[in-house]
């Protein structure tokens, strides 16, 4: 192999340890100000939002057509987050650093794998949180429709505040300014600091899980039994199909690891917080599934846009209990926006994460002084989201969004498993139970739902994105970030030739 080529593959597989990770952060990290309950809040905060309140109505009556079997759908899905989750467990409370997958995957594969799962976990949360931003716009007008006798026209006219039109008679184009709206708050918000944003999720999750409850109460009474025949309404089909646009319901646990830097004690709070983030929200989605299906019979169900759009309030309108149903569009907001606030929480610290290792630009890595918040890359963050939003609707975010969560989620699990072998004496705070049986089943669930569910443009859209970040990579992070290297890779080249020099000299 030759020197040059030496150099390359030092410079592309170069792996940073886990000490180096910690080291680094600590020297230039964030504020620790997080405990388990805290955790807890942040990843409830993420996942009990946008599937839950809008595509809990698609998975169940739109295309995929799961009806009651979508109860399944959620298992399946739920289970394939929890294998995960205890390798997510285990690696963030080995490597406390800001950058979920991305910081595993540099410490087991090296700098250019590390680079791509940033770049799909770029993908998970920034268009994640532009699919719940544009979801939310949708519910802030169902609230508005119980005070239309008492608001002007202009505040309760969608089409004062949405446009739909098209770019060169081709792209098509949307400005919502609802979304943009609540956009900018929530940058403000983590400008400002993660425990402030703490504070309000805290409060927007009590204020979802109390609607949550209402509807749980109210709609009982009028489930009959009878509305759950026939259970499959699709087959394995619609509940594959169902498991993988839902999964976008679970996403947000993975991004509680992203807040590992932040946390007091992350050794023990961290599994705490991911884990205990998953069961509680798989036990509420179960049994909001079991109502919803069992209080309408599918037919009067499928293919209907007021269910599809707002299942939850249209299941109260329905009954007569119009004002639970605002309620229902009060607990969605506040479920959306906090979904809203840990996802960009999520980007922000990824982003920060690769730039603090010069795969992005640096000045991305900044802290502001008085606020200790990686203050630049959460403004671009927000305006990126901003822009997203014109041209993404929520079903295609969703699907890229799930495949890149997906992809992340299986690097993730085989990461632990290497780990373990590669360095099995390596101190492990939280260790997996049932080696390697858990994180393999995460992987093949993963795998299954992914080849059952994903539509084929979607897979187009993400073989895209991950040429594109191929692309970015060898063109500006692969020079920039291995700056530090090339002195050492020379000084090591100079050394072989000194030597090689001095053996031809003992040789004559």
């Amino acid at each position: 192999m030759t020197t040059k080529e030496n150099g390359f593959l030092a410079k592309v597989f170069r792996i940073k340890s886990p000490e180096e990770l910690i080291a680094n952060a600590d020297k230039n990290g964030l504020k620790k100000t997080l405990g388990a309950v805290d955790l807890i809040v942040l990843g409830v905060g993420a996942v009990i939002g946008t599937g839950i309140f809008t595509l809990s109505g698609v998975a169940i009556a739109g295309e995929a057509a799961a009806g009651p079997s979508f109860m399944i759908s959620l298992i399946l899905a739920g289970l394939a987050c929890i294998f995960s989750a205890f390798c997510y467990a285990e690696f963030a409370s080995m490597i406390p650093v800001a950058g979920s997958a991305y910081t595993y995957t540099f410490a087991i594969f090296g700098q250019c794998a590390a680079w791509l799962i940033g770049w799909i976990l770029m993908l998970e949360y920034a268009i994640g949180n532009i699919a719940v931003a544009i979801a939310l716009s949708g519910y802030w007008f169902e609230l508005l429709k119980g005070f239309e006798k008492y608001l002007p026209y202009w505040m309760v006219n969608k089409d004062l505040w949405i446009y739909n039109f098209t770019i060169f008679d081709k792209i098509p184009f949307l400005f919502n300014i609802p979304s943009i709206l609540i956009i900018s708050l929530i940058t403000v918000l983590l400008y400002k600091g993660i425990s402030e944003s703490t504070k309000s999720a805290a409060v927007m999750v009590f204020v979802k899980l109390a609607v949550i409850a209402l509807f749980l109460i109210g709609g009982i009474f009028y489930v009959k039994p009878e509305n759950w025949t026939p259970f499959m309404t699709n087959g394995w089909n619609g509940v594959f199909q169902g498991a993988f646009l839902i999964f976008f319901a679970y996403i947000g646990f993975d991004a509680v690891s992203t807040a590992a830097e932040e946390t007091k004690n992350p050794q023990k709070d961290m599994p705490i917080g991911i884990i205990g983030t998953l069961l509680i929200c798989m036990a509420v989605y179960v049994s909001v599934a079991a109502v919803l299906t069992g209080m309408f019979p599918f037919s009067s169900l499928q293919g209907n846009s007021a269910f599809i759009d707002a299942p939850i309030a249209y299941a109260l309108r329905t009954i007569g209990k119009d004002f639970f149903a605002m309620l229902v569009s009060v607990g969605a907001i506040a479920g959306l926006f906090s979904v809203l606030l840990v996802l960009q929480l999520g980007t922000t610290r990824v982003l920060f994460a690769m730039s603090r290792d010069n795969l992005l630009p640096k000045i991305f890595a900044k802290v502001h002084p008085k606020f200790s918040t990686p203050h630049v890359i959460t403004v671009f963050v927000g305006l990126f989201t901003i822009i997203g939003t014109f041209f993404l609707d929520l079903e295609s975010s969703a699907h890229l969004c799930n495949i890149g969560t997906f992809t992340a989620f299986i690097v993730v699990s085989i990461g632990v498993i290497v780990l373990r072998y590669t360095d099995p004496h390596r101190k492990r705070s939280f260790k997996i139970p049932f080696m390697p049986v858990i994180p393999v089943l995460g992987i093949l669930s993963c795998l299954f739902i992914v080849y059952k569910g994903i539509p084929f443009n979607t897979f187009i859209a993400f073989s895209v994105w991950i040429l594109v970040g191929l692309v970015v990579y060898f063109s500006y992070s692969y020079k920039n970030a291995n700056l530090d290297l090339d002195e050492k890779i020379a000084l090591e080249n100079q050394s072989e030739i000194t030597n090689d020099y001095h053996i031809e000299e003992i040789k004559k």
